[in-house]
């Protein structure tokens, strides 16, 4: 690998184009980034034009063309297609991780209370899913309970950032006590100050996580 390895980023909305990269910038700079975007995949999926198999097969093909670019990691920045991702890195020969498979690891290392909030619908119930998975996995007893922010990624989609970000940190006014909050998509990584500022209860972000992750698997950084 050289001194500046190349990071493929899969993406299905553009929405988490920005916080991923802002993320690499500041915490891992020698890394070069190149955005793959497909925003048909989020579309069809809210939609249902597509079923998840086929969307899968989409993800695992998009892997396929990212390893055309030589890249020394893939990233994928979209909940909703757990299981594609899992196909992917089975059949790639680099590390390929899904969204927020670090940031669940972190939050497991905080305690068993764990929250999430979440503005994509069609993506938490995959999230749980990986979330027992994972807790499943380190033998821990670390539950997750979920919090829909309302209204809040139509706000961003629309350029009403701070009503995105106002939106969810009212989500978290409702949380109460909890070891962790978990912001559930990369698009919400911008909303963290907010939220930090209305509870004291540690807010894992998955970009922030997933950077360190991969840092960490290619560099042998601790995360």
């Amino acid at each position: 690998m050289s001194s500046n390895p190349r990071i493929a980023l899969i993406h299905a909305t553009r929405v988490a184009v920005e916080p991923i990269e802002t993320a690499a910038k500041e915490l891992w700079p020698d890394a070069d980034t190149v955005t793959i975007l497909e925003e048909g995949l989020s579309a069809d999926r809210a939609s249902g034009a597509a079923t998840l198999d086929q969307l899968n097969a989409r993800i695992v093909r998009l892997a396929r063309y990212a390893e055309g670019m030589k890249p020394d990691g893939i990233l994928y920045t979209c909940s909703a297609f757990g299981r594609g991702i899992e196909e992917a890195a089975e059949t790639s020969d680099i590390p390929v991780l899904k969204p927020n498979e670090a940031m669940f690891e972190a939050a497991i290392a905080q305690g068993d209370d764990i929250a999430m909030i979440y503005t994509f619908a069609p993506a938490v119930k995959g999230m749980v899913d990986e979330f027992v998975e994972e807790a499943e996995s380190q033998r821990s007893s670390a539950k997750i309970r979920s919090v829909f922010a309302e209204g809040a990624l139509d706000a961003l989609k629309a350029g009403n950032a701070d009503t995105h970000d106002r939106l969810i940190a009212k989500a978290a006014k409702t949380i109460g006590k909890a070891d962790a909050i978990l912001l559930a998509h990369f698009s919400m990584a911008r909303a963290a100050n907010a939220v930090r500022a209305v509870t004291d209860v540690p807010v894992l972000t998955s970009p922030e996580a997933a950077i360190k992750k991969l840092k960490s698997a290619l560099c042998g950084t601790p995360k």
